[in-house]
């Protein structure tokens, strides 16, 4: 590797979080952009809202359900290797009982988001619990990272209209998805399996926000064969991020 590639890949990294980390592999995926969106009430994601303003065959690559120890360095090796920035929406449980973790993430270079505090099923709860678990959300995530979250995720992608009413007040973006791959139980999560639907629905999209869950073992296992298969069909990633966040 030469040293300008290198140096170009130090810089594509950002701040490191191991020796693991410090290189670029041969041939990486890489990072196309970033794009950096505003710090307000938006909705995205064409699984519920309007499309990210992206290009056909851009993909922006999230992460649900985590940090947890069990898997995430696993998942961010496997991001640092290919030079990949993600966007990664933890909940607040999460985050309270691992915020090292939640700040390993955005050293190394990537974006944090919120995706509840735990997870509930928001529709069958009332809406004085659904208000309490967003506020005790944003507390957590604001204890790790110091400010309030610039975007929040649905756990199950259940808006329910007095959270969507209490993200707007807030200016939170709400970010829905465009592509799934069903890595959740109950479904065949084989690798071959992941891939082949990412895939099959990638290409029925022809670009947008792609959802996997970073805190389940099989995702992280199939991450780097996920990743060469984004780069095998011609897909660019690209980094999301939010003005005046951290």
């Amino acid at each position: 590797m030469t040293l300008v590639r290198q140096v170009f890949c130090l810089l594509l990294l950002g701040t490191q979080i191991g020796s693991a980390y410090a290189a670029c592999a041969p041939g990486a995926l890489g990072t196309s952009r970033t794009l950096t969106l505003k710090r307000e009430y938006a909705a995205y994601g064409t699984v519920q809202h309007l499309p990210l303003p992206l290009q056909k065959g851009e993909v922006a690559l999230t992460f649900d359900d985590g940090p947890i120890p069990e898997t995430l360095d696993r998942v961010l090796e496997t991001l640092a290797a290919q030079c990949v920035k993600a966007t990664f929406f933890m909940t607040g449980a999460n985050l309270s009982r691992y915020p090292e973790l939640g700040r390993r993430v955005v050293q190394a270079g990537h974006t944090p988001a919120l995706h509840s505090f735990a997870h509930p099923p928001l529709k069958s709860m009332p809406v004085s619990e659904q208000l309490a678990d967003l506020e005790n959300g944003i507390q957590a995530f604001s204890a790790v990272f110091g400010q309030a979250p610039a975007a929040y995720r649905f756990p199950f992608l259940d808006e329910t209209p007095a959270i969507l009413a209490a993200l707007k007040e807030r200016n939170v973006t709400v970010a829905s998805i465009d592509v799934g791959i069903d890595d959740y139980a109950p479904n065949d999560m084989r690798t071959a399996t992941l891939v082949e639907r990412l895939v099959e629905r990638l290409n029925r999209s022809g670009s947008g926000i792609i959802l996997m869950h970073d805190a389940n073992q099989p995702t992280a296992d199939a991450l780097p064969a996920l990743l060469k298969a984004i780069q095998e069909n011609g897909y660019k990633v690209v980094h999301l991020s939010w003005e005046d966040a951290k």
